[in-house]
């Protein structure tokens, strides 16, 4: 089977009951004697497409519209004397324990030539050769089994199945079969199964930060199982977007691909450099912070009138350096929400370092940072406030009568005023041009 290096140690052993064996024989006459064989070394294998890189994955558990998230999946691959090697390490959502897995290949051919692991339940070593040697220790029984184990026909390592297939020459009504190794201690007379490229057709990709993208959906068929394999490959340079493998009861596990590479952003964030602007200099910026009472708001068809109303006593203050960077990041968010076909780029993740906080620290609005190095620097506050406005409304009238009936009225008009709810939303950038230097400002809402 494709193995899935996701899942727990016995998955594969449990996967196996979930299809009729018999079924699968059925089939294979007839799928073994319609298919190009696929092996080390042929043609169709264009390694090029296989790029020394880190790639990232989520892994759900998909039934219907539920989406479990069951944690994150990273190929790590090496090339180094014409061999590459893929690092495969599985995290639980949980942070549980990792599973690491090596395998090396050959660059040209992809022949296995090693492989091992470090799972919760075994450690296995492999060599592989005309003969593949290696051992396999079990940490339940605390035994190690010396190996040799020679396999009938031409393989691959199950490690580079969700390489291989977008090595080759896929195209519409593509198919094509292939052999892949796995060694399974509780069924080890089985070395070899094989699975057939069914099927191979366009499909648009939507990912959620670059948009849509023109791909190959590979469909597999595990000829032992019957399981069924959807892979989503880029037309042009073989990026696996997605990973699709049946299971029982109706149950998908999903592979996501996370886009590492995704860097919309080309100035680069620079953390020790920000959390030192903020901690080793002697510049102190004071202020206050308030909304206006002139602030053009009209209700009832007439001006606000309230007075200032002053952040409340321990409202949050939130300064950080401007850089090169988050203008950047700025400009970008800006262009995509015009467009409209994507979702705005997140800041980076360790932009909490470049982050100052402090309170109000009386009922007039005072806050105060210290310790500032040089430079520009953007100061935010958000805090709700009670507003209010006068209106007049119609009270009355005042009827007027003489000998010869009624003469005519007037209006009698009230005076009130009301109260609403705001909220205010301050930034102010303000540049410390020298150290040491004391800056006043004020917050305050326009």
């Amino acid at each position: 089977m494709i193995k899935n290096n996701s899942l727990t140690d016995n998955y594969n052993s449990r996967k196996m009951k979930l299809y009729p064996i018999i079924f699968a024989l059925i089939l294979l006459p007839f799928i073994a004697f319609s298919q190009k064989e696929i092996v080390p070394g042929i043609k169709d294998i264009n390694t090029k497409y296989i790029k020394p890189e880190k790639s990232l994955y989520t892994v759900y558990y998909v039934k219907g519209t539920e989406w479990k998230n069951l944690g994150s999946l990273t190929y790590d691959i090496v090339l180094n004397n014409n061999q590459l090697t893929l690092n495969n390490t599985y995290t639980p959502k949980d942070n549980g324990k990792s599973t690491t897995r090596i395998s090396t290949a050959d660059a040209q051919t992809l022949k296995a030539i090693s492989y091992s692991d470090d799972t919760n339940n075994a450690k296995l070593n492999l060599d592989f050769g005309e003969t593949i040697t290696g051992n396999f220790y079990s940490k339940k029984t605390k035994k190690d089994k010396k190996l040799k184990l020679n396999p009938k026909v031409a393989y691959f390592d199950f490690n580079w199945t969700d390489h291989l297939i977008g090595t080759l020459p896929l195209d519409v009504g593509y198919k094509g079969r292939f052999p892949q190794f796995y060694y399974n201690d509780q069924s080890s007379n089985t070395l070899v199964e094989y699975y057939t490229i069914k099927e191979v057709k366009s499909f648009i990709y939507n990912s959620p930060r670059t948009g849509k993208h023109e791909t190959w959906l590979v469909t597999v068929l595990e000829e032992s199982t019957n399981a069924t394999y959807n892979y989503i490959i880029d037309k042009k340079d073989r990026r696996l977007w997605q990973r699709e493998m049946s299971m029982a009861n109706g149950m998908w596990e999903i592979t996501v691909n996370e886009e590492l590479d995704y860097q919309p952003i080309k100035n680069k964030f620079d953390k020790e450099a920000v959390a030192r602007q903020i901690s080793g200099g002697n510049s102190v910026i004071i202020g206050t912070a308030y909304a206006r009472s002139d602030s053009g708001k009209r209700l009832g068809g007439l001006v606000n009138t309230a007075k200032k109303q002053y952040a409340p006593r321990g409202t949050e203050i939130t300064l950080f350096p401007s850089s090169a960077y988050y203008e950047e990041w700025i400009e970008v968010n800006k262009k995509i929400r015009k467009q409209k076909k994507m979702p705005e780029v997140p800041l980076d993740s360790n932009f909490g370092y470049s982050v100052k906080k402090a309170k109000v620290y009386d009922d007039e609005g005072h806050f105060e940072f210290a310790d500032l190095m040089p430079g520009t620097y953007i100061v935010m506050v958000s805090f709700d406030f009670s507003n209010s406005y006068n209106y007049s409304y119609v009270s009355g009238y005042t009827n007027y009568y003489n000998y010869f009936g009624y003469q005519g009225s007037t209006t009698n008009y009230g005076t009130a005023r009301q109260s609403y709810t705001d909220k205010a939303n301050i930034e102010k950038r303000v540049s410390i041009d020298k150290d040491g230097e004391k800056k006043e400002i004020n917050l305050k809402e326009i």
